[in-house]
């Protein structure tokens, strides 16, 4: 007879590779150990870990700020950043838009969605408890079963009526990780909403900014048409009288033609914003006109931009807080589906009375119950659970990337608009530098021209504004705005 050999004896005990040793209860506490996994249940699946903000490391400061930069404070960015502006209309443009935007209502409704999606999970983790009742006229074949074991073939009455409950116990979490699921759904839906509400207050102030700096190039240019009439009206004169040539005369007309050339561009661009303008408020075209169609002044900037600290800049954002929400939500569901594979015990019973006779359910003989688990173990679905959980688990990578690619975006969204703000801060001063020489120079008396004699309007209209039919929103106030939006969305 051989000898055992210690080592083989060893890996005979030892639990054979990706299988957990059973855990073993005494018998004396088998049912307080049954009644606790119960009550408590546990959970499969990974578990939510917020990831880290990298955001967190961004830097608030313009690349070139110099001394500029003093303008950017590390205050907390107001809600109604708008009113850094002080521009009623604009103010009240914003508060009625809140109340009437369409694509704001849509998403509330969004969230209402979720809401009851929250509660329907959320009825999976409770029991569920109905009453019933029936009844049929029925006879059993003469030629049956029923009637060859000696039952009656006539016809007859049967009664039924009583409770039915059923509770499904959570062991794996299942319901939980359900729950889970439909509360960060639930969550992303209200940071959508939030991202449409910035989003919407954003596009109202770049369309009320570029709406007034419009308006106020239509002002210049229809003061260098009266300008450009009344020097092409000294050039025929003075080729009436010989002192000036055709070619005078052809010059201002063609002037004048430029001048006037601009302006129904202008005009088309004033009505574009005044409709945007309009939809965004839920209105039909042309319903602000009377509102806006009156030329008023530029806001001033404001002296000083809060920016925040880099560390809220997260907590700020509605869309990186919708895609971490989004995150959690996938990794619930790959608990969901990870549960999926493990039992389903169900508790369920009866109490009801049945009888032949209506007259008899009364009778505390027709009662009847019944009660009892249901385990259910799946054996074989053909590869769904297994496809499932792939499933869930490439959406969750899929989460996990765009949530890194939205606080990306969101870091660069903000060094543009801090570059933006630097350089049209910049291009302001430049400009009233260029208004200061301008008004030195008419105050000179010297004749340089006719482009300086509305350089002072001019300029002060592109200091603020952009220059003449600019498509694209670079004045200082958009800046400042724009940057607004970008720490707040």
């Amino acid at each position: 007879m051989h000898s055992p050999n210690p080592k083989a004896a060893r890996l005979r005990d030892r639990p054979p590779r990706y299988v957990r040793p059973m855990i073993r209860f005494s018998r004396t506490r088998t049912p307080a150990v049954f009644l606790g996994l119960v009550l408590t249940g546990c959970s499969v699946g990974p578990a939510f870990q917020p990831p880290p903000d990298p955001a967190a490391a961004a830097t608030l400061q313009p690349r070139d700020a110099g001394s500029l930069a003093a303008a950017l404070r590390r205050e907390p960015v107001p809600a109604a950043w708008w009113d850094l502006l002080d521009d009623p209309i604009l103010s009240s443009l914003q508060r009625r838009a809140a109340q009437a935007n369409l694509d704001l209502q849509a998403a509330a409704a969004r969230v209402a969605q979720s809401r009851a999606k929250l509660g329907i999970a959320g009825a999976a983790q409770l029991p569920r408890l109905g009453v019933g009742g029936s009844y049929a006229r029925q006879a059993d074949s003469e030629n049956g079963k029923m009637v060859a074991l000696g039952a009656p073939s006539a016809p007859y009455d049967y009664w039924q009526a009583g409770f039915d409950a059923s509770w499904e116990i959570d062991l794996w979490g299942h319901a939980r990780k359900l729950r889970e699921q439909a509360g960060a759904e639930r969550a992303a839906a209200w940071y959508d909403q939030e991202a449409v509400r910035v989003a919407m207050a954003a596009e109202i102030a770049r369309n009320y900014l570029q709406l007034r700096g419009i308006q106020a190039q239509i002002d210049i240019a229809r003061q260098n048409e009266k300008i450009a009439e009344h020097a092409l009206r000294l050039a025929e004169s003075r080729a009436r009288n010989g002192v000036a040539t055709q070619f005078d005369t052809a010059a201002a007309s063609a002037q004048l033609a430029t001048v006037r050339a601009l302006q129904p561009e202008l005009a088309e661009q004033r009505d574009a914003h005044m409709n945007a303008l309009a939809l965004l408020l839920g209105l039909a075209p042309r319903e602000l006109d009377a509102e806006l169609g009156p030329a008023r002044k530029l806001p001033d900037p404001p002296q000083a931009v809060p920016v925040g600290l880099p560390s809220e800049l997260a907590r700020r954002r509605p869309d990186i807080q919708r895609a971490q929400a989004r995150l959690q939500a996938a990794t619930a569901a790959v608990g969901v589906a990870t549960a999926d594979f493990y039992p389903r015990l169900t508790l369920g019973g009866g109490l009801g009375v049945e009888s032949f006779h209506g007259s008899d359910l009364g009778n505390w003989a027709s009662r009847q119950f019944t009660v009892g688990p249901t385990l259910y173990l799946p054996i074989f679905e053909g590869g769904r659970l297994r496809s499932t959980l792939a499933l869930t688990e490439a959406r969750q990578q899929e989460a996990a990337i765009d949530f890194q690619r939205t606080v990306l975006r969101a870091w660069h969204e903000i060094d543009d608009v801090l570059r933006l703000y630097n350089a049209s801060q910049l291009r302001r001063d430049l400009l009233d530098e260029a208004v200061r020489q301008s008004r030195v120079a008419l105050d000179t008396g010297v004749p340089v021209g006719f482009g300086v004699l509305t350089c002072d309007d001019e300029a002060q209209a592109l200091a603020r504004c952009g220059g003449p039919g600019a498509e694209e929103d670079k004045g200082y106030e958009a800046a400042c705005a724009a940057m607004s939006t970008a720490l707040t969305l």
